[in-house]
């Protein structure tokens, strides 16, 4: 395998992973891991398929979360995380590294959006406890089986 075809294992592992796994540095300088949507499951999300297709090559991830949760405060800190995509029973893994950054702008929570989501967000897309986080890696390791393939995001 080369890289053209690690990147593109990776783009497929980011569309069909159950999960993505964020990875914060809490306030006492210890990692903290937890699952979180997987926006970019075609399945879970098909409606935000267009909203990913132009960033195939960037491996652009969004995340929700309570502006209220521990992570905001972790990320308010060091905004240094790790995010994992994996599938288990084939051996495949994909780590990505970088700064996450919160997006302000209200089209970008429009366009996340999801019906339903008032469960979590009684207030709708304009409830100030609805956030998106958003990260464009500057690094990323595919694992598949024994390989591993260590591709520089870095613009």
């Amino acid at each position: 395998m080369n890289e053209k075809e690690a990147i593109r294992s990776s783009i497929e592992l980011m569309e069909i992973a159950e999960a993505a796994y964020l990875t914060t540095i809490d306030n006492i300088n210890f990692p903290q891991t937890r699952s979180m949507f997987n926006l970019r499951n075609r399945e879970q999300f098909p409606g935000l398929s267009k909203l990913f297709s132009s960033h195939r090559d960037d491996f652009l991830v969004y995340f929700t979360t309570n502006t209220s949760s521990a992570k905001m405060s972790h990320i308010g800190r060091n905004r240094a995380v790790s995010v994992y995509y994996c599938k288990p029973d084939e051996w495949r893994g994909l780590m990505l590294s970088g700064t996450i950054e919160i997006a302000t702008e209200p089209d970008i929570k429009k366009s996340v959006w999801q019906e339903g989501w008032e469960m979590y967000y009684p207030g709708g897309v304009d409830d100030p406890d609805y956030t998106i986080l958003y990260l464009y890696p500057m690094y990323a390791k595919y694992y598949h089986q024994l390989n591993v393939f260590k591709i520089d995001l870095k613009p």
